[in-house]
């Protein structure tokens, strides 16, 4: 039986989610900005037809934000995960099989469903009715031919937010494909496009149609699974279980620069907290710490360094206090106070299971409990993330992200909780 992938992508998610608690920005404008209010990451088709473009820095549009009144918010992250969720647990209902690929995109296996334009309008229907979210279903044999048809159809109105692929003839489907461009399919992008420009692809079509061996040989392996999948032989599996992450990193840039060791120690505390969270939630711990500063290399008028130090840890460990004493001793040796700080992080990493590790013959084992950790997770998820934490932790707020423009957390927050 062939095989029939649905992927469903939210429209505009982060501003989606924003217009379910505000109404009154259903026909405005809007721009979604990136943490410290720096870039669009999310724009309303209405902003899109303004001409703000993906990623531009918000500084540029000032000027048209004023002129069509265009609303600018700041990232509300945890908004948009609770809205995910929301999302992801209907999309769950119509399969066994899918696969959570991204915060707003879900592929969903539908092989064998009788009448499947009825159950994907039904599916875009009940995710609209129930969260409010607009969702745009694509169906393929493939799950790059899912994408394709995804884009499709949010490109055109016709298909009424739904497109399946298999729909097509053999003449219509080389028809269709030699319209779109090659930019368009999954993993290509702008930079590969430019270089298949070179040996004579510009279309879907003609990436399908190439010569195997030549694309092969010029580009890898990689585009060769593009190619047949294109062509509708399934060569990416859907990953119905997340992998465990091999490396867990946790940084930021600060809203402010920072001179004063004693707030990057702060902001790394909380780094720290946050990367362990993930390894203990995951039933992993890590053999391996790195820390890392940075300057902002934007501001070329002020003197760079980007420090980094990587050091193993004498037992594999999930515990924040310990990583946190490794942490800070780090800071303490890479600080140079003549040095205006922009940007911060920990990296994590020879992650491996909870029990399972190469002994140290020369070290001590060390002895664990792991109930003060397991508490702390339990609080911090039933009161809020941040209710327990570390001395070291919070302390200073010179570093925190600028979010003048957040909304509430409707969904995760009870004094946030929209009244009416």
């Amino acid at each position: 039986m062939k095989q029939q992938l649905a992927l469903v992508d939210c429209n505009n998610f982060y501003v989606s989610c924003e217009r379910v608690f505000r109404p009154d920005l259903k026909t405005v404008p809007v721009v979604v900005l990136s943490n410290n209010d720096g870039c669009a990451v999310s724009r309303s088709n209405e902003a899109k037809a303004l001409g703000v473009r993906m990623g531009q820095p918000w500084f540029e549009c000032k000027a048209l934000a004023q002129a069509h009144g265009i609303v600018a918010l700041s990232s509300n992250y945890a908004l948009y995960a609770d809205m995910s969720n929301r999302v992801m647990s209907i999309l769950s209902n119509y399969s066994p099989r899918h696969e959570v690929y991204s915060i707003d995109e879900c592929f969903v296996d539908l092989t064998g469903i009788a009448q499947l334009r009825q159950v994907s309008y039904q599916m875009r229907e009940q995710v609209i009715k129930w969260t409010g979210i607009p969702v745009c279903v694509g169906i393929g044999p493939t799950k790059t031919l899912a994408k394709l048809a995804n884009h499709i159809a949010k490109k055109h109105p016709r298909s009424k937010g739904v497109f399946n692929f298999n729909d097509l003839t053999d003449a219509q489907q080389e028809k269709l494909l030699s319209q779109i461009d090659v930019a368009e399919v999954w993993g290509v992008g702008r930079r590969l496009s430019a270089r298949l420009a070179e040996h004579g692809v510009f279309t879907v079509e003609d990436l399908r149609i190439a010569h195997t061996a030549t694309l092969r040989a010029e580009f890898g392996v990689v585009i060769e699974k593009t190619q047949r999948e294109l062509q509708g032989t399934v060569c990416i599996d859907l990953q119905e279980a997340v992998p465990d992450k091999q490396q867990i990193i946790s940084s930021r840039s600060f809203g402010n620069t920072v001179t004063d060791v004693a707030v990057l120690k702060d902001a790394m505390s909380t780094f720290v907290a946050n990367a362990c969270v993930k390894l203990r939630a995951q039933g992993s711990h890590a053999a391996l710490l790195q820390v890392f500063l940075h300057t902002n290399r934007f501001r070329k008028d002020l003197p760079q360094y980007n420090p980094c130090i990587t050091v193993p840890l004498p037992q594999p460990t999930n515990d924040s206090l310990v990583v946190n004493r490794w942490a800070d001793y780090l800071v303490g040796r890479m600080f140079k106070p003549e040095y205006a700080y922009k940007k911060a992080g920990v990296m994590l990493g020879d992650i491996s299971p909870v029990g399972r590790y190469q002994t140290d013959w020369l070290e001590p084992a060390q002895a664990t409990d792991t109930r003060l950790m397991h508490t702390l997770d339990k609080l911090n998820h039933r009161y809020g993330r941040g209710t327990v934490k570390v001395s070291t932790q919070g302390a200073h707020q010179g570093w925190q992200m600028r979010q003048e423009r957040k909304s509430p957390n409707y969904t995760t927050d009870w004094a946030k909780v929209p009244l009416a």
